[in-house]
C-alpha cells in the first residue's frame, strides 16, 4: 500500500529575533490510507507546526513532504489550495464558522469554489448535515446551536467534497465532556467507514482511543 501522506527529513526554522528557531528536526511520517492517527505532544511541541505542513498550510525549510506521491515543494500556490479545498477536511478547535449565515451555508462554502450549481450544492450540503444527525438544524445560525452542533457543522463542511483526509486540530478542546465524547465518536466512526482520519491533541485519553499514537516533543517524534 502506497502511503497517502509521507514526510521525508522535513525540518522547520523560523527567525525570531535574529534567532533561528527549530519547530520540527528531521521528521520522518508516513501515514496510510484509512489510518486513525493522533498527535500528541505538549504546547510548543511542534504539532501545530507539523499539522500545517501535513494541510499544505506551510512548506518545510528541509526535506520533502510528499501528498498522494506528490512531492509538495513542486506545486504551485494554485495547486496546493485545490488540495486543500478538495483532498483534506480542516476541523479545527474554534469552528470556524461564518457567523452570519446557516448552517447549510457555511457546509456548502467549500463548493462554492468547485464546479457545482446551487441545487447540487444544497443536496450535498443536506446530505452531510443529515449525516452528522443536524437535519433539525440547518437553518439555524452558529450563534443558535451548542458548541458540539457547531464542531458539527464544521465535520459536515469538512466532509463536503469528499476529501482523502480529516485532519482534526484539537476539535474537542472548546467542549464540554459530553459533546467532546460525542465528537471524537463522530470521527472514529468516519474512520471505521474507511476515512483516514489525523487528530492534533494534547489529550492522552483522546490519543489512546486511536489506532496509532505519533508522540512529538522538542520538535522531533519520539514515538510512531
Amino acid at each position: 500500500m502506497k502511503p497517502l501522506l509521507k514526510l521525508s527529513h522535513v525540518s522547520k526554522k523560523y527567525q525570531m529575533d535574529g534567532v533561528s528557531v527549530h519547530a520540527l528536526k528531521e521528521i520522518n511520517l508516513e501515514i496510510n490510507p484509512g489510518q486513525l492517527a493522533a498527535i500528541i505532544g505538549p504546547s510548543g511541541s511542534g504539532k501545530s507546526t507539523l499539522m500545517h505542513i501535513l494541510g499544505c498550510l506551510d512548506r518545510p525549510t528541509e526535506g520533502e513532504y510528499y501528498f498522494e506521491q506528490k512531492k509538495v515543494s513542486q506545486l504551485s500556490d494554485v495547486q496546493l489550495a485545490q488540495i486543500r479545498n478538495k483532498k483534506i477536511g480542516f476541523v479545527f478547535q474554534t469552528f470556524n464558522l461564518l457567523p452570519r449565515v446557516s448552517a447549510l451555508h457555511n457546509v456548502e462554502l467549500p463548493l462554492f469554489y468547485s464546479d457545482v450549481g446551487s441545487k447540487e450544492r444544497r443536496r450535498l450540503a443536506l446530505e452531510q448535515l443529515t449525516n452528522v444527525g443536524l437535519a433539525e438544524r440547518v437553518n439555524h445560525h452558529p450563534n443558535q446551536l451548542s458548541g458540539g452542533q457547531q464542531q458539527r457543522v464544521a465535520i459536515a463542511r469538512a466532509l463536503i467534497n469528499r476529501p482523502n483526509l480529516i485532519l482534526a486540530d484539537e476539535p474537542t478542546g472548546n467542549l464540554d465532556t459530553k459533546s467532546g465524547e460525542e465528537i471524537l465518536g463522530l470521527l472514529l466512526d468516519l474512520n471505521k467507514k474507511g476515512q483516514t482520519v489525523i487528530i492534533v491533541t494534547h489529550d492522552s485519553d483522546i490519543a489512546k482511543r486511536c489506532k496509532r499514537i505519533i508522540k512529538i516533543q522538542d520538535g522531533e517524534i519520539i514515538a510512531k
